[in-house]
């Protein structure tokens, strides 16, 4: 893609989600969601691929059935109350279709299903954009919004999302759709505590794009997107290969890894509300999570691939990503377990 197009683009992107961040008033938020959507379709399009360009259909058009709800909730409630403020989202109905809008945005169960196939047919780059900045600008009006939402229907999203997320990363060979269901697990995990404490849940994204960024970049630079080729990396890479298991075992929740430190948080919080059963619930759950990020690294750290393969050697190949990036987001993944009283102190 032409540099100064790649730049106008990622300037759009950064800000759509800005416009949303700073708005206070519905249209703007609007517009700045749309202007996000607009700008990250023609890199998700850019290889020319049909998958990608049906992956690129399919997400415009979640995405603009998602706009036109939160177009109709902010008007249906602008005329029920006469207030376009975002703060002032008072009538349930109006609060409860933008919250389903919002869950569509995002690809929070039961409306989760273009999720893991848009990803499947991007690029392991654009797929870490589509799962990290794509979901900060709507998180921002969820988070503003959360205390006028019926707590009921967050609750069921939330549980939802996390079995969702578990069972359906279970069955899968493919990389970017297994990485599709874990985030739409830890959307669950951060919808659950919204109501209780948001500064959790901005923990929970948090760290949850820091470990997605690590997961992402390491595939990248092992050049795997499936686990039959996830299995030929130690032989090109053992170091890698390790890193990569244990920014797994992170984003599973493990707990001298950084993921134990917004799921700690969080079973906390609900412990605190009396809310046992909705606790255990979603401890269990993030157990059926584990189990396919343990698949993962049994397949790469402990089996041996087959020494005659008919697929290309990719471990052959250079790569030529910088190793910065990928650097800083391995070692907040596995190192920020001991910051967490700081963190606590910080946010609170």
């Amino acid at each position: 893609m032409n540099p100064y197009v790649l730049t106008i683009l990622l300037s759009s992107l950064g800000l759509g989600t800005t416009l949303t961040f700073a708005s206070s008033h519905w249209l703007l938020a609007w517009m700045g969601l749309e202007i996000n959507t607009l700008a990250i379709t023609p890199l998700m399009a850019q290889h020319h691929h049909p998958r990608a360009v049906e992956a690129t259909t399919k997400y415009f058009l979640t995405q603009a059935t998602a706009a036109a709800m939160i177009l109709f909730a902010s008007t249906t409630n602008a005329w029920m109350t006469g207030e376009w403020s975002i703060n002032d989202m008072s009538n349930p109905i109006a609060s409860t279709m933008f919250m389903a809008a919002l869950a569509l945005k995002i690809g929070l169960a039961p409306v989760h299903f273009w999720m893991p196939e848009v990803l499947q047919g991007l690029d392991l780059l654009t797929g870490l954009i589509l799962s990290t900045w794509q979901k900060l600008a709507p998180f921002a009006l969820i988070i503003q919004t959360a205390q006028n939402i019926d707590p009921l229907l967050l609750t069921l999203l939330g549980i939802t999302s996390t079995l969702v997320g578990g069972w359906g990363g279970l069955n899968q060979t493919q990389l970017r759709k297994i990485l599709a269901y874990s985030s739409i697990a830890h959307m669950g995990w951060m919808i659950i505590v919204i109501q209780y404490a948001p500064q959790l849940t901005l923990i929970a994204l948090g760290t949850y794009i820091i470990m997605t960024s690590a997961a992402f970049l390491t595939l990248k630079m092992s050049l795997t997107t499936k686990i039959s080729t996830l299995a030929t990396t130690w032989s090109k890479n053992p170091t890698l290969a390790s890193t990569t298991a244990l920014v797994l075992l992170s984003l599973g929740g493990l707990p001298p890894l950084t993921g134990f430190m917004p799921k700690w948080m969080i079973l906390q919080e609900l412990a605190k509300q009396d809310l046992p059963i909705i606790a255990t619930t979603m401890a269990l759950t993030a157990l059926i999570s584990l189990y396919f990020y343990l698949r993962l690294c049994y397949a790469m750290t402990l089996t041996i691939s087959p020494n005659t393969t008919n697929a290309t050697t990719p471990w052959r190949t250079q790569t030529t990503q910088t190793l910065l990036p990928l650097a800083l987001f391995v070692t907040a993944t596995l190192g920020l377990l001991p910051v967490t009283p700081t963190i606590l102190m910080l946010t609170t």
